[in-house]
């Protein structure tokens, strides 16, 4: 059985769909339907979920911090993707402390400093069309999410992490995988801003290697 050929990517805060164009490129190559929708950005989760549930289900769904919170809550709360992968959502109280240089930098320098300290040198003010109030709502937001156990059986969903992000991210990636019960992977050449280095390369090869060849079921059943 074949994977349906239909993607969402999802973004976080303070970036744009463009943010996105790598990871879109590489899956509409394999004939995916992809879409890179514009949230509402309301800083409230349940109107995120909301907007983002009838869009994903059924769908390969990709997310980067904000938008990988985002894709946990999706699939704990039972929305059926065909996959989910991940990057370094928030963990709430299972990693105290892991935004507070994002909060800090916020402070000092608005949006701009927030970005570049999430993000990292790739991330200019270019990607995003968020004032202060969308990236204070929405900090607040993911500041106050809390990860938990899937309420039904979740999609098959993969958490992943940079290799060259920090102990801290490796350890809260590790904490909410654990905590709803979802697979990990180790991304490399990248650290927070996997879409911006198109770091999901190795994952869409996998994807098409595994579910979209034509032989693939085949393969599958052979002893």
């Amino acid at each position: 059985m074949t994977m349906p050929r239909r993607a969402v990517l999802v973004c976080g805060v303070a970036t744009d769909p463009p943010v996105w164009a790598p990871t879109a490129g590489a899956l509409a190559a394999l004939g995916f339907d992809v879409d890179v929708p514009v949230r509402p950005r309301s800083g409230c989760l349940d109107t995120e979920v909301d907007f983002l549930a009838p869009r994903c289900e059924g769908a390969v769904v990709f997310g980067v911090s904000g938008g990988a919170t985002l894709g946990v809550e999706l699939a704990v709360r039972g929305v059926e993707m065909a996959a989910g992968f991940f990057h370094e959502p928030a963990a709430g109280s299972l990693a105290p402390g892991l935004l507070d240089h994002v909060v800090e930098a916020f402070r000092l320098d608005g949006v701009p400093g927030f970005g570049r300290a999430l993000y990292g040198p790739h991330w200019t003010i270019a990607m995003t069309s968020a004032d202060e109030s969308v990236v204070a709502r929405e900090l607040a937001m993911f500041r106050a999410f809390e990860p938990r156990e899937p309420v039904v059986h979740a999609a098959p969903v993969t958490l992943t992490v940079g290799q060259e992000s920090p102990a801290a991210r490796h350890a809260a990636v590790e904490a909410v995988a654990g905590r709803c019960g979802f697979d990990r992977r180790v991304l490399a050449g990248t650290s927070h801003a996997a879409h911006l280095d198109n770091a999901f390369a190795p994952v869409i090869d996998d994807l098409a290697r595994v579910h979209l060849s034509p032989d693939a079921s085949t393969d599958r059943e052979r002893p």
